[in-house]
């Protein structure tokens, strides 16, 4: 083990967030952590500046236990207040900055919210104004607090001790909104920094590294990738707003090593390098990593083939925000077609659908257990504050093991294989149909940019079979006649043939991964 990994893994041991923030700080003071636009932030300041923002907000009333929500970009500030609220031992429920009234509303009055921070004006939206209308609306009060570029600011002086108990609820985190009613997800500290710790351990990454986060730091995802800059002390460029080819710019300028967030990002990066496929996009990349969503083995192929890096993909959700992931030092066909091994720590059990275990290489459905899993779900007991509630109401097996919804199975090796998720498995006359099977082949058509297979009502067949596709740019037209050739050509068995074929612009994406919104596709088509 390198002199580096002992180092992480002995932070990983930290009990609190504030407490890694605070060893590292130590550690290594005046190393750069946040990269944004020509601003740098070192470990040493990020630990000053958060506990100054600590101040200011204990000044404004804000103490342990309090709920406070934020709906902020990706910015060194919204880091800074996270870490800030953090020192608190604040209650707090991150808000994807994409969201509307609607959500906004829900997570507001679902969590009981104190205090709401905001960045005023967005992208050409008001949130301000958002929050105060909401505000009128809650049954119990929210102080709208104005979080951009002023932060509150105080005298560290005047604080209580951190927090020393990383087991409390301390995070309620929202389903991502590929289903149409998001929940809210229980975390602690320690479950967060476990997940964290599981991605910096499997990516093999070093000090030298230079990572970047293009997702909303509201994400889950956000908090992991802070953590994997914590135990291993590398910096992380970060997007407010992540577009290509505009955003090359910034990984090009800082000399990006690491990137990546979900298969659709991966298929973003690769179109721009065939715009000039003898130019390299990135020079200075080597990992492509992500997870969140299907990764199709062609996809792997393409990336190590075209941009001349490795990828590691891997398995995660916000329930359990890091579950397996691939290693740079697997095997290309176990990087192809499995989400990796799971790390110490992480059990990972294959049952049949009355809970029983089955043997490696049989699907079924998959349960977790361990210290990265969350605690439950908001409302639960809805007479208890979130910061104590317990684990009710959620999810578990009588072996406490999180019942994910998930199919797939475990290889010989350990390596875990998605194929799909219970909702889409279709079933045609009887016939089980696992969509992600479609997908994959699908994704190899030369035309095809990405796809969605869905199950859609049928009075003769019960379901059948629709596949959604996104067409390469220049690629020609593409009928349901040639699909099903291309399929039946690629040894497809003659049931899984969908019986109906759209082609849109643009598959409906969620805004914090990307990940297909299938439920809008149903609707849009299930007529």
């Amino acid at each position: 083990m390198t002199h580096a990994k002992q180092i992480a893994r002995s932070l990983g041991e930290s009990r609190t967030l504030w407490e890694l923030v605070d060893r590292r700080a130590d550690l290594t003071p005046g190393l750069p952590v946040l990269l944004q636009e020509g601003r740098t932030l070192t470990f040493g300041e990020l630990r000053t500046r958060s506990e100054r923002v600590a101040a200011g907000l204990y000044e404004l009333g804000v103490r342990a236990g309090c709920v406070v929500a934020w709906q902020l970009p990706t910015r060194i500030e919204t880091v800074l207040l996270s870490l800030a609220l953090a020192r608190l031992g604040a209650v707090q429920t991150p808000v994807i900055p994409f969201y509307r009234d609607r959500e906004v509303g829900f997570a507001l009055r679902e969590s009981k919210a104190d205090y709401f921070a905001v960045p005023g004006e967005w992208r050409g939206f008001d949130h301000t104004a958002m929050a105060h209308r909401l505000a009128l609306e809650l049954p119990r009060p929210v102080l709208v607090l104005h979080a951009c570029e002023d932060l509150p600011d105080g005298d560290p002086a005047l604080l209580p001790p951190a927090p020393t108990d990383g087991t409390s609820v301390r995070w309620i985190y929202w389903t991502s909104g590929t289903t149409s009613d998001p929940r809210g997800v229980l975390h602690t500290d320690r479950s967060l920094i476990a997940g964290g710790s599981c991605l910096a351990h499997a990516l093999e990454l070093s000090a030298d590294d230079i990572g970047s986060v293009a997702f909303p730091y509201a994400h889950i995802g956000g908090l992991d990738y802070l953590v994997m800059l914590l135990l291993y002390g590398f910096p992380a460029v970060l997007f407010e707003h992540f577009a290509l080819p505009a955003a090359l710019a910034e990984y090009r300028r800082y000399g990006v090593t690491v990137a990546g967030g979900s298969t659709a990002f991966y298929a973003m990066f690769l179109a721009e390098q065939r715009k000039e496929p003898d130019v390299p996009v990135l020079p200075t990349l080597r990992l492509l990593a992500g997870g969140g969503a299907p990764k199709p083995p062609e996809i792997y192929h393409s990336v190590v083939r075209e941009l001349g890096c490795q990828l590691t993909h891997g398995y995660g959700m916000t329930e359990v925000p890091m579950i397996t992931m691939g290693a740079p030092g697997d095997t290309p066909e176990n990087l192809a077609t499995t989400e990796g091994r799971p790390p110490k720590g992480m059990s990972v059990r294959i049952t049949d659908p009355e809970g029983k275990p089955v043997p490696a290489g049989v699907d079924g459905e998959i349960r977790l257990r361990g210290e990265a899993v969350c605690q439950g779900y908001l409302g639960a007991a809805p007479d208890v504050a979130p910061g104590t509630a317990p684990a009710g109401g959620t999810p578990f097996d009588q072996d406490g093991y999180l019942v994910t919804g998930d199919l797939g199975h475990l290889t010989a090796s350990g390596h875990l294989v998605l194929t799909g998720r219970l909702k889409d498995v279709i079933i045609r006359k009887g016939e089980n149909i696992s969509a992600k099977e479609i997908e994959d082949l699908l994704h190899q058509h030369p035309a095809v940019a990405d796809a969605a297979v869905i199950g859609l009502p049928d009075e003769v067949r019960g379901e059948r079979v629709c596949a959604v596709l996104e067409l390469r740019v220049g690629a020609g037209p593409l009928t349901r006649d040639g699909v099903v050739s291309y399929l039946r050509g690629e040894g497809l068995a003659t049931h899984k043939l969908p019986e109906q074929v759209e082609v849109v612009d643009a598959l409906p994406r969620n805004e914090a991964l990307r990940k297909v919104l299938k439920y809008r596709l149903r609707e849009r088509f299930g007529a």
